[in-house]
C-alpha cells in the first residue's frame, strides 16, 4: 500500500512538472531550468525539518534561494517577469507576423579578419554560448593581450544571460586570464558602441538580436540586448546561419556594416590570434 502511495505521487508530480513545462520553450528553457533547480533545494530543506538533519535543511535552503536569485536575474535580463515565463505558453499572441528580413549576408574569411582588426583602435569582444562550448577562451584572450600590448582598446561585453547561466562568461574570460577592469556588462556599455570600429561577436545570437528592439512582433520583442549593429563594423563569428537557442532569425546578420565568419570558432579563434600575433611582431 505504501509502495502504490508513493508511485502514485511521483506519478502525480511528475505530470504537474511536466504540465508546467511543456508551453515553455526557447530562450525561457534556461530560466526554468533554474526554477527546477530552486524547486529541489526548497524539497531538499524540507526533507531536513522533516528529518531534524542541519545538513540537509541548511544545504537545500543554499541550493533553494541561488536557484531562485538566478532564476530572478534571468528574468530580469530579458525584461520579464517569473509568471510571465512560465504562463508564457497561454499568455497574449503576437498582434501580427514577425518581420520579414530580407537581404543577404556577407561572408568574409580569416584574413579579412585579422585585417579589420589590426586597423582598429576600438573593439569590443561580445561572447555567446559557441565560445563556451568551443572552449575558445583561451585564444580570444591572447589576441585581446596582443591587441592591448599595442595600444588598442579592447573590452568585452557579456550579456546577463549569455550562455546558459549568468556568469558563465565571465567566469570563462576570468580562467582565461582576461582583467576584470575590461570585462562589462550590458549596461556597462551598451552606449559604447557606436563608438567602437570593430565589434567582434562570437558564438552569440539571441543576445545581440536586433528584433527584439525592432519587432514588436517578435517572440524576444522587449527583450534587452547589446547594440552590436551600432559599431562602425560588425564581424559574427558562428559555426553555420542558423538560429539561436530562441528559434529566431537575426536581422543583424543582413546588415550592411555586418561580415559574417562561419566555422569551427575554436579553430577560427586561433586562426585570427595567430593571424594578429605575427602582424605585430
Amino acid at each position: 500500500m505504501g509502495m502504490a502511495g508513493l508511485l502514485a505521487t511521483a506519478g502525480l508530480w511528475g505530470g504537474l512538472g511536466l504540465h508546467m513545462t511543456a508551453s515553455i520553450g526557447g530562450a525561457d528553457m534556461p530560466v526554468v531550468v533554474t526554477l527546477l533547480n530552486s524547486y529541489s533545494g526548497w524539497a531538499l530543506c524540507a526533507e531536513g525539518f522533516m528529518l531534524q538533519n542541519d545538513l540537509l535543511t541548511i544545504v537545500g535552503s543554499l541550493v533553494g534561494s541561488s536557484g531562485a536569485i538566478l532564476s530572478y536575474i534571468m528574468c530580469k535580463a530579458m525584461n520579464r517577469s517569473l509568471p510571465n515565463v512560465i504562463l508564457g505558453g497561454w499568455g497574449d499572441a503576437a498582434k501580427g507576423p514577425a518581420m520579414e528580413i530580407t537581404g543577404t549576408h556577407t561572408e568574409v574569411t580569416r584574413d579579412d579578419v585579422v585585417g579589420q582588426i589590426t586597423q582598429a583602435k576600438d573593439i569590443i569582444i561580445v561572447p555567446g554560448y559557441g565560445l563556451a562550448v568551443a572552449k575558445a577562451q583561451y585564444a580570444v584572450a591572447d589576441m585581446a593581450k596582443t591587441l592591448m600590448d599595442n595600444g588598442v582598446n579592447v573590452r568585452f561585453a557579456i550579456h546577463p544571460v549569455a550562455g546558459r547561466m549568468p556568469g558563465q562568461l565571465n567566469v570563462l574570460l576570468a580562467e582565461a586570464g582576461v582583467p576584470y577592469d575590461i570585462v562589462l556588462e550590458l549596461e556597462e556599455i551598451n552606449e559604447d558602441f557606436k563608438d567602437a570600429d570593430l565589434v567582434l561577436v562570437i558564438g552569440a545570437n539571441d543576445t545581440v538580436n536586433s528584433a527584439a528592439l525592432e519587432d514588436p512582433n517578435s517572440p524576444i520583442a522587449g527583450m534587452p540586448v547589446m547594440r552590436v549593429w551600432d559599431a562602425k563594423r560588425t564581424v559574427v563569428m558562428k559555426r553555420t546561419m542558423g538560429t539561436g537557442y530562441a528559434a529566431v532569425d537575426n536581422p543583424v546578420f543582413f546588415k550592411d556594416n555586418t561580415d559574417m565568419l562561419l566555422g569551427d570558432a575554436k579553430a577560427t579563434c586561433d586562426a585570427l590570434a595567430s593571424g594578429v600575433t605575427n602582424y605585430y611582431k
